[in-house]
């Protein structure tokens, strides 16, 4: 026995010593040596045509001077498997790594980590799935997780329990209860075409829609295929109020937006999750409000009209969500008559 565990505590030094070695030869082919992997031809190829071609694996990955035991010890198994001939069809972002591939997307693009912190998609699995408020009134089912947990390789059963309207609810997988639902991955593709990265300070930036030109990573991931979908071929939706056709924004990064924020099937707005503006801010894009990585709005009224209304009220203290969220007009949807029952003020003159 004592020789036998012997051999398996050499063989275990060995795989450790081996990934950070196999690591240091491949990267300093400069991520051509990944295609000794067949397996890794696709990866790499949609790399070396990505805005992150410029920087190497290893920086989003992990590499050889990764401090995680763990870490290793999956590589040497993938070396197992390879070597065994036993392929998966499809590489996959397993769940258990995306908490260290967000951390490494901080490192460079601080700033909109930062407000994806602090805004409402970096809630955890567990502010998602055992809210009590929403617990009671919808069963969870596996259709919560192609927004919420995109990378979870189980189902809801697997997640949460009990599955029911009484709870009290818990997550199941260990360590997963504080890790964000909703993480960089969702919404952006690592191995996306486009220009190179360059670092650039704030006044630097290029904003509004002409940045995803720029930096073309906006796709959404899907759960179902395990693969990224560009903004491009994601399909704005017709939406209607009634009988009659809303009109919409031409700006294609919302429909990143309506992947989650959607309709139910007979496409009203307001129906589901949708958030489609109608009434007077009809027809513009989510964008021009909501502040892309923190969803945040306060500053948005500023950004298209003046501080007075038409009708000379202060628009960001009229009765609507944007003051109260106890309010009955959505800012969504509030139309002039809902704060005029008895008829719209005529415009006043010098207002624009």
């Amino acid at each position: 026995m004592k020789r036998i565990a012997a051999f398996a505590g050499a063989g275990l030094i060995a795989a450790i010593l081996l990934v950070p070695g196999a690591t240091l030869y491949y990267e300093s082919g400069g991520g051509a040596n990944c295609t000794k992997c067949h397996e890794m031809n696709s990866q790499y190829d949609f790399w070396r045509a990505s805005s992150h071609r410029g920087i190497a694996c290893s920086k989003c990955h992990g590499g050889a001077f990764t401090a995680d035991v763990g870490f290793h010890l999956q590589n040497a198994s993938r070396v197992y498997y390879h070597l065994k001939g036993d392929l998966p069809e499809q590489i996959r972002i397993r769940n258990a790594d995306v908490p260290a591939i967000v951390e490494r997307c901080r490192s460079c693009h601080q700033q909109e980590f930062a407000q994806w912190q602090a805004g409402p998609h970096s809630a955890t699995y567990a502010r998602i799935f055992t809210d009590k408020e929403h617990n009671t009134g919808r069963l969870l089912m596996d259709d919560c997780l192609r927004c919420h947990g995109m990378h979870y390789e189980g189902g809801i059963r697997d997640l949460v329990a009990p599955l029911d309207r009484t709870g009290p609810w818990r997550i199941v997988p260990a360590g997963l209860a504080d890790q964000p639902s909703i993480p960089c991955l969702a919404c952006h593709a690592i191995h996306r075409e486009g220009p190179m990265l360059k670092k650039v300070g704030v006044e630097g930036r290029i904003a509004g829609p002409e940045q995803e030109i720029h930096r073309p990573s906006l796709a959404f991931y899907d759960r179902r295929s395990g693969k990224s979908i560009p903004v491009a071929d994601l399909p704005l939706p017709v939406m209607l109020e009634g009988d009659r056709q809303v009109k919409m924004s031409t700006d294609r990064r919302q429909a990143l937006c309506y992947q989650c924020h959607a309709p139910e099937a007979g496409m009203q707005v307001g129906s589901g999750d949708d958030r489609t503006p109608i009434g007077v801010h009809e027809g513009i894009s989510c964008l021009s409000c909501h502040q892309k990585h923190g969803q945040k709005t306060r500053a948005s009224c500023a950004e298209c009209h003046p501080k007075m209304s038409n009708c000379g009220l202060d628009v960001e203290t009229m009765d609507t969500t944007f003051r109260s969220p106890e309010s009955k007009n959505n800012i969504h949807w509030v139309k002039c008559v809902d704060c005029h029952p008895k008829g719209v003020p005529r415009k006043k003159e010098g207002r624009q």
